[in-house]
């Protein structure tokens, strides 16, 4: 289970989001990303066969405020990257350790410009089998719909009156599952996030076969 201390530490944190207590309480950030990093170890091992996963990352809790017009220094949650094993595996995992805003999410969430067209090619030749996938009952079931950012009308290059329009007008391609504070120190929240992984897995092995080949099925890989 994740330390119950970490939360009281977030707590303060965000209520102290300033250099100065950061400087005189970096001892308890320490303790507390110590605490995560064992922790996303422990649920790594227990994911990384089955998901294809490679690598695992606890991001840094500084902010990079340079284009951001929030200036506070510091992040108020821990963040954690699950990697799949590129180039055959792709799309990725994500865990959010926040105070009432926990999350998972799993999906495509920055995908370069050439997979990008690569997808919409795909979804533009078999939309049909794009909206199965994607909207298979147990994926709906344990994630909801799939989000993500989209354009207001149809990509460059693509037709404004394709039945996939809507499918085509993503930018992003991500799900997101909220979690609670009692679930996240649950003893059985590594068993819960392993179903909820099981149940997207056959969308991201899909996306995965759509970008290591060519529109005839061919392996670009």
């Amino acid at each position: 289970m994740l330390d119950p201390t970490v939360f009281p530490f977030l707590s303060s944190l965000r209520d102290n989001n300033n250099r100065e207590w950061f400087k005189e309480n970096k001892d308890l950030h320490d303790a507390a990303r110590k605490h995560v990093v064992e922790f996303t170890s422990k649920l790594f091992q227990g994911i990384q066969d089955e998901n294809q996963l490679d690598s695992q990352k606890v991001f840094r809790v500084y902010r990079d405020v340079r284009f951001s017009k929030n200036k506070t220094p510091y992040k108020s949650h821990f963040g954690i990257g699950f990697h799949r094993s590129k180039p055959q595996f792709r799309g990725g995992y994500y865990l959010h350790i926040e105070p009432g805003a926990s999350f998972i999410a799993a999906g495509f969430w920055g995908p370069n410009k050439d997979d990008l067209f690569r997808i919409r090619k795909e979804i533009e030749m078999d939309h049909e089998h794009f909206e199965k996938i994607s909207n298979a009952s147990s994926l709906i079931k344990h994630w909801g719909p799939m989000k993500g950012e989209q354009l207001k009308t149809a990509p460059k290059g693509f037709d404004k009156e394709h039945p996939g329009i809507k499918q085509l007008r993503f930018k992003q391609f991500i799900f997101t599952k909220e979690i609670s504070d009692d679930m996240l120190f649950d003893a059985e929240f590594n068993t819960w996030v392993v179903a909820q992984f099981n149940s997207i897995r056959p969308f991201l092995n899909y996306m995965g076969e759509v970008l290591t080949s060519d529109l005839n099925g061919a392996s670009v890989i």
